[in-house]
């Protein structure tokens, strides 16, 4: 992968450039940024220009057939580690070795995908993924073998903050004690979800959504379409070119999210003396107790977004203001005025809190359907 096939971040790609160039290479690094920003892409075109030994910010000009290995993500000195769960074919440890061909088909189709795009790749629904101790071993297999090219080796670990406690503490003695010529890349969205110790034995890379120009552009000249729709897209997406790619192909997940929130809100807004209206909304928790963790926190993560959009409207920041309701005689100009100062801080904390809960594996219809009371006081109050 070129440098010059990734988007936006020129300040950051020239810090690699330069600081390689240099020879001055962190042995860790760490690459914070949200997802659909190129920090997996940022990662890979840096890790075949360290040991392509490429030049120039186009990251060419080295060995042809070192680059051609790289282009297929089959370089013997190039290693991933990532999130992995049981499936039918792996029944029991799970680690990263064994699903390389899907992680080669995920990286070449959705280069900005996200864990969700991931999960979706490997077919599994209710379950969430994670780095175990045995990835930490096959890091400490690969890193003893040789380099092929007889230059760096490197380890590019994707969403680092899914190590469960054995793997970080593996991996910190090898950050604590790298053998030569070893670069190892973390990546993650939320940096304070790596512990401490790791973070501080690694240089921080922080990685900013992607402006609206810069997808409107990518949009036009990678995908042939109009730039008025471009730019539309684009401002839907918030910085977020794998977002874009599934609005511009009409295979948005989220369009089934649009649904189940205007049924919730609706069923809640009803609930208030109506009983009636309580068994609807503990059908609707039955509902989404039903998919797949990962989902269940997808869609949650979608419901702050709507009331901090109606927020907004309520305050008349009409600027801000991205999403565009589809859902049939659910205006958000209607809803904005239930969306105020009053309640905002805890709406946005009850549904954290069953996120939170979600993830750590809570009963997902309980706690959603204690959410879904809460909503029904919470959007009724003044």
């Amino acid at each position: 992968m070129q440098f010059s096939e990734i988007l936006g971040h020129e300040h950051i790609k020239n810090h690699l450039v330069k600081s390689a160039s240099q020879g001055r290479i962190p042995h860790a690094q760490l690459f914070i940024g949200p997802e659909g920003s190129g920090t997996l892409a940022m990662a890979i075109a840096y890790a075949q220009y360290i040991v392509c030994q490429n030049s120039g910010s186009d990251n060419a000009n080295g060995n042809e057939s070192c680059n051609i290995k790289f282009n297929h993500l089959a370089h013997p000195d190039l290693h991933f580690v990532y999130p992995t769960v049981t499936t039918e074919d792996v029944k029991s440890k799970p680690k990263s070795s064994d699903f390389l061909q899907d992680w080669r088909q995920f990286i070449t189709e959705t280069p900005y995908g996200g864990l969700f795009d991931w999960y979706k790749t490997l077919g599994v629904n209710n379950k969430q993924g994670e780095i175990r101790v045995d990835d930490a071993q096959e890091i400490l297999k690969a890193l003893a073998l040789k380099s092929l090219e007889g230059s760096y080796k490197i380890m590019i670990i994707w969403m680092a903050d899914k190590m469960n406690i054995a793997a970080s503490n593996k991996l910190l003695k090898l950050l604590e004690e790298p053998t030569d010529k070893t670069v190892f890349i973390l990546i993650s969205e939320n940096e304070e979800d790596i512990i401490q110790t790791i973070r501080s034995r690694c240089q921080v890379l922080h990685f900013n959504a992607l402006p609206e120009n810069v997808i409107t552009e990518a949009l036009v000249s990678r995908e042939k379409i109009d730039e008025k729709v471009a730019y539309k897209i684009a401002h839907q997406a918030q910085g977020n070119y794998n977002k874009a790619l599934h609005i511009l192909h009409e295979d948005n997940d989220e369009l089934p999210f649009e649904k189940w929130f205007v049924d919730w809100v609706r069923a809640a807004f009803r609930a208030k003396g109506n009983a009636t209206a309580v068994l609807d909304l503990i059908s609707w928790s039955d509902q989404i107790a039903g998919l797949g963790r990962e989902t269940q926190k997808k869609f949650l993560n979608y419901c702050i977004d709507m009331f901090r959009q109606a927020l907004l409207l309520n305050y008349q920041a009409e600027k801000l203001v991205y999403i565009e309701p589809t859902v049939d005689k659910f205006k958000l100009e209607n809803f904005a005025p239930f969306v105020t100062g009053n309640n905002i801080t805890e709406i946005f904390k009850e549904i954290s809190d069953a996120s939170y809960h979600i993830e750590r594996n809570g009963n997902a219809k309980i706690i959603l359907t204690d959410l879904s009371i809460k909503l029904t006081r919470l959007i009724h109050k003044k």
